[in-house]
């Protein structure tokens, strides 16, 4: 049975929707611009054998929106606090979008508490910026204004519906798939402060590789299986994923979801389910 819960973690309350149970803990964590609604069509398929967590990350959904605290670092020792919170030592995790690079950061800073990771559709962030040149800015040119100061909340407040829509529809082949949720997801960005503290996520990219590039440049990699998952027409379409992901997860494996934009969850929720269900029962 699915719960929406509230916890007021030791830095922000923050909402999740849980599955219950004594079984072995699974989080999801959702992306830009959406909320943990995201996990909906997965979440009964892995519930068989997990206890599914789905939290709002901090400034999303029905969480706290401070002022601070969006860099990858604070926002993956939140989900450590969730994971203490549950009562759980160890954990699952699978992240999507913004919410793969926290996850990606938990497992360099709480190695010990995670036993098995899945990142989609994205590239490691270093690797986006020190390598990506003309291709960061020309597939990422979202990510470049929302680090803007100020005027990401000055020119889309007056139309987030329509802005939402544009990279739901450029940037999903399944587009029926995520129509029902859009309006939920316009509601979620609507709420105070919601614009800025999803912004402000972005915002927190030169802290984030700073960090980034300090674990890297003295070695530290992540040192389990990491299952890494693209779709055919996603944001990595072109990029030899699996070799970039090599320098910071040398043992990444993954594949391809075929038919596919950057919502895997939505876009190919039973294909998602039967590939995630592979590994993370091993």
């Amino acid at each position: 049975m699915r719960m929406e819960l509230c916890v007021q973690l030791p830095n922000l309350k923050m909402n999740y929707s849980d599955t219950g149970g004594n079984r072995p803990l699974l989080v999801l964590l959702h992306g830009w611009p959406q909320t943990s609604q995201c996990w909906q069509k997965v979440t009964p398929a892995l519930a068989t054998n997990f206890r599914v967590v789905a939290p709002d990350l901090r400034g999303y959904g029905l969480s706290d929106k401070p002022l601070g605290g969006y860099d990858k670092r604070t926002m993956a020792r939140d989900i450590r606090d969730l994971i203490d919170h549950l009562g759980y030592d160890t954990a699952r995790i699978v992240g999507h979008d913004r919410g793969a690079r926290v996850a990606h950061r938990f497992a360099l800073d709480y190695a010990k508490r995670l036993s098995h990771l899945t990142l989609l559709d994205i590239a490691p962030t270093l690797h986006t910026f020190r390598e990506g040149r003309t291709a960061t800015a020309r597939g990422y040119w979202h990510w470049l204004f929302h680090m803007k100061e100020d005027l990401p909340e000055l020119l889309v407040a007056p139309q987030i519906d329509g802005y939402l829509r544009f990279f739901f529809e450029r940037w999903a082949v399944q587009r029926a798939a995520l129509e029902p949720a859009i309006p939920d997801y316009v509601a979620a960005f609507s709420r105070p402060g919601a614009l800025r503290a999803g912004f402000d996520d972005y915002r927190a990219t030169d802290i984030d590789l700073a960090h980034d590039a300090d674990d890297f440049d003295e070695g530290k990699t992540i040192s389990i299986p990491v299952q890494i998952l693209w779709g055919e027409h996603g944001l990595l379409a072109g990029l030899d994923v699996l070799q970039t992901w090599k320098p910071f997860a040398p043992d990444a494996f993954g594949e391809r979801v075929d038919n596919c934009g950057h919502f895997i969850p939505e876009e190919q929720s039973e294909v998602l389910s039967e590939k995630l269900l592979q590994y993370l029962q091993s």
